[in-house]
């Protein structure tokens, strides 16, 4: 699999994999805030970075991450696996990337995520997904566009290139 930089001709397969999720992150795909957002993390402007794992069988992306780079507390500002990809290792993939390509220790690492409570949860799998990368639940955040709860993810990194 391969994780590279996103380039400029990747803002469509960015709005493809938007359009698979945005039942649990309210509207994206016709949004131009969302559009800008995506385009300034390409441009890699202000501190910003976006990965791609581009699909090797066709068109469109398997997965797509917007990254802030600026530490001491690195954020992962939106990270989605196509359907058809998701449980392959592409989500892991792109947060172990920009890790190595972005983190520089200490501090951490922070996501925003589901609340327990919300109904895509267990079904997008993405609380046990950061568990699993060794994330830790924190602190409630502000409601979601479409309403339902969220929650702040926490991983600590040390000075050797973001391991935790």
């Amino acid at each position: 699999m391969t994780i590279r930089p996103a380039r400029a001709d990747d803002f469509p397969g960015f709005l493809g994999l938007a359009a698979q999720v945005e039942q649990w992150f309210g509207p994206m795909v016709d949004e131009p805030g969302f559009h800008d957002a995506v385009r300034e993390h390409i441009d890699g402007r202000d501190g910003h970075a976006a990965l791609v794992a581009p699909s090797a069988s066709g068109p469109g992306l398997l997965g797509g991450m917007l990254f802030g780079t600026r530490g001491p507390t690195y954020h992962v500002h939106w990270l989605v696996v196509s359907g058809r990809a998701r449980g392959t290792g592409v989500g892991r993939a792109l947060v172990e990337e920009a890790v190595c390509r972005y983190v520089r220790g200490p501090g951490e690492i922070e996501v925003v995520t589901f609340g327990p409570d919300h109904p895509g949860a267990d079904v997008s799998g993405a609380r046990v997904f950061y568990e699993r990368l060794g994330f830790t639940p924190a602190e409630a955040a502000a409601p979601g566009p479409e309403g339902g709860s969220r929650q702040v993810f926490r991983r600590a990194v040390d000075r050797r290139r973001g391991v935790g």
